[in-house]
């Protein structure tokens, strides 16, 4: 008997795991796996849950690796939602709920595929899935813990999928092969209060943050590289909390947000912006300090033997040759890339994050066929 995938979903979308609650998916899903032949493990870290589960033996010569989260975002106002949020409804063709479509239909399409494989195929070699509940969050103690944990106890995956959304509008659009880099910078510029109509007797840091601002926003960072888009940077706020209109304020903040394409590191980056605001610092004899988060660096998987192997999968179930994107935000394949060679491809993400979020029933079928395929083309 087959593992449903769409029965599965509904399940995991049944579990209220919003980030970092496990609210019972990882227990479900380990339970599933025990079941079809899977060592399972924990490795919870902190408060957040994690579930390592292999087919296989130990250090083998080949190793199929999943990767996925089952923790969602938050639901937002829940009176705006049209259905129970985790209900998993189906309606007009749609599984609707908290993370149908980011991602526990992935996770429920590789967990069935990779069940109904090893039982029906046995490989020679092993397969590995990797899943955590700290991936909508600040995604410290998520894959990163599972990535320490296997190094320490002599697990590896020789290549790995992550199943996250990837394709624009449908299933078979495309599969990511890299991912921009991503930066905060928080900026504080002190200087001296005092009356606007006298500014002579205090230091505006309004007018230095505005300079320093201005330079960073209107500086090309590139010109975009082979597989990436030109990087960009936004300013996302500048505030000084001041309401009054005839006060010179002591303080001003402002926050950029910075995706850089393989052209940059975080680091270089980091001396650039530390560089203009000294300038500026010294052009308005202010301080400005600043602090730096770097969620994640670019990298690219060059095309090759992986991608290949997931884009002819693909093809054969939809017909579609998937482009070889590096679009979007950061996902845990920023964290698996030091690991072994990692693709992303999974379903369309048109309603992820948002209310209603929705999957098309039949795609995620389709999913598992590719997920199915992928394993036993590789194991070929």
């Amino acid at each position: 008997m087959t593992i449903d995938p769409v029965a599965l979903t509904a399940d995991l979308v049944r579990c209220n795991s919003i980030t970092p609650a496990e609210g019972g998916a990882l227990v479900l899903l380990e339970s599933l796996l025990t079941e079809g032949g899977f060592d399972c493990t924990r490795v919870d870290r902190g408060s957040i849950c994690n579930l390592y589960a292999r087919w296989g033996r130990q250090g083998a010569n080949r190793t199929f690796g999943f990767n996925g989260h089952t923790d969602v975002v938050p639901l937002g106002n829940p009176d705006d939602w049209t259905v129970d949020p985790f209900g998993a409804e189906i309606k007009d063709g749609y599984l609707y709920g908290r993370g149908a479509t980011d991602m526990k239909s992935g996770v429920a399409a590789f967990a069935a595929a990779a069940v109904d494989f090893v039982r029906d195929t046995p490989p020679d070699g092993a397969v590995v899935l990797a899943i955590t509940g700290d991936e909508e969050d600040v995604a410290q103690d998520g894959t990163v813990a599972l990535l320490d944990w296997m190094d320490a106890n002599n697990e590896a995956m020789s290549v790995c999928l992550v199943g996250e959304p990837t394709c624009p509008d449908a299933i078979g659009d495309a599969m990511k092969i890299g991912r921009r880099g991503s930066m905060t910078v928080w900026f504080t510029v002190t200087g001296v209060q005092g009356h606007s109509a006298y500014p002579h007797r205090a230091k505006n840091p309004v007018h230095a943050m505005s300079r320093l601002m201005d330079v960073l926003a209107s500086h090309e960072l590139d010109q975009g590289t082979d597989h990436f888009d030109p990087s960009s940077l936004a300013v996302v706020t500048i505030d000084t909390g001041n309401g009054a209109t005839n006060v010179i304020p002591a303080q001003c903040t402002a926050t950029v947000n910075i995706r850089f394409n393989d052209s940059h590191t975080g680091a270089d980056l980091t001396a650039w912006i530390e560089s203009e605001a000294n300038k500026v610092a010294a052009q308005f004899d202010l301080d400005i300090n600043m602090k730096v988060k770097i969620s994640g660096e670019s990298f690219i998987t060059p095309p090759g033997p992986l991608s290949d192997l997931i884009g002819a999968a693909v093809k054969a179930e939809t017909g579609r040759d998937p482009e070889l994107s590096t679009s979007g935000g950061t996902s845990d394949a920023r964290f698996v890339k030091n690991h072994c060679p990692v693709v992303e491809f999974g379903l369309a993400g048109k309603t992820m994050h948002q209310v209603d979020e929705r999957v098309l029933v039949s795609e995620i079928i389709t999913l598992k066929a590719i997920y199915s395929r992928i394993l036993k083309d590789y194991f070929a």
